[in-house]
């Protein structure tokens, strides 16, 4: 087995636990070698995570890369944000829209088989796909775009749900490191960050979604080529994490440390701006509903 010299990462194409996932007659996921990422994934600092290069069969990857639509062309069929935490962002979450490659890929890490590495490598058993994939599938940010550090929200309420972990998948056929978009993954206090790493072409990033993986992406350059593009999805259990304090939260944004005005000025404006939206949005449906009724 071959460990890269970019953080540990594990290179499955010269694993000798080398197989694939297969859909049909499509081969899309290389196979895992579940003991190397499963010591990864408990001696990863700030939480556990694991990252893995060349997680799609490659004609596969370019496949899935080839088949994402143009930005504008996305912003037709998803939901965009331009808020001041999450900017220049497109998120497509129906799977019936994503073109054939890119539900090939959906339908294989959502699999049985996929499932079962997942809960071997994390020690999480009984891990569920997400079919309707909120807040995940095809994600585009463009030039000028920016993911703050935030906590993921951590519960569904409607189907009684704990989100365990995420998955991304990169999928930029070329990435300049001066482009930005580097994922980063923050210690606790988000004071210092302690892991990085560029949207490369076909890496993976997996990690456990917690009350400490303040995660975030550093602001897209407004001299990249075009957007940074990926795939995401995210895995719950039925069951409570041992760290379940039985408190529900929504993503929470916090500023990095060298973004003062931003955490002390616009995230707090921000955080009041969808307040008052929320709260308008509640009357309204209770002025509906009295009419209604």
């Amino acid at each position: 087995m071959n460990l890269s010299a970019e953080n540990g990462n594990v290179d499955l194409t010269s694993s000798r636990h080398f197989r694939l996932i297969l859909r049909g007659n499509q081969m899309i996921v290389n196979s895992l070698d579940r003991e190397a990422l499963r010591a990864q994934f408990r001696s990863a600092k700030p939480f556990p995570f694991v990252t893995i290069e060349n997680f799609l069969e490659p004609s596969a990857a370019a496949a899935i890369s080839a088949a994402y639509p143009s930005f504008e062309e996305a912003l037709a069929k998803g939901v965009s944000f331009q808020a001041v935490n999450e900017r220049k962002k497109v998120q497509i979450t129906d799977a019936a829209k994503f073109p054939a490659p890119i539900a090939q890929l959906n339908d294989a890490i959502a699999s049985a088989e996929f499932l079962s590495d997942l809960s071997y490598i994390t020690g999480i058993p009984n891990l569920l796909a997400d079919p309707q994939l909120v807040g995940g599938g095809m994600h585009m940010t463009g030039p000028g775009g920016r993911l703050d550090v935030h906590l993921d929200f951590n519960y569904m309420e409607d189907r009684q749900l704990h989100r365990r972990l995420n998955l991304l998948v990169y999928l930029n056929p070329e990435w300049k490191e001066d482009w930005g978009g580097q994922i980063q993954l923050w210690d606790k206090d988000v004071k210092n960050c302690d892991a990085s790493f560029i949207p490369k072409f076909n890496r993976c990033v997996i990690f456990e979604t917690s009350d400490i993986s303040y995660h975030g992406v550093m602001p897209i350059s407004a001299a990249a080529p075009g957007p940074r593009i990926s795939f995401a999805t995210y895995y719950y259990t039925k069951e409570a994490p041992a760290h379940w304090t039985g408190v529900a939260h929504s993503t929470i944004f916090k500023a990095r440390p060298e973004e003062k005005f931003r955490g002390l000025v616009l995230m707090p404006a921000e955080s009041i701006k969808r307040g008052v939206g929320s709260a308008i949005r509640q009357a309204r449906r209770k002025i509906k509903s009295f009419v209604g009724g």
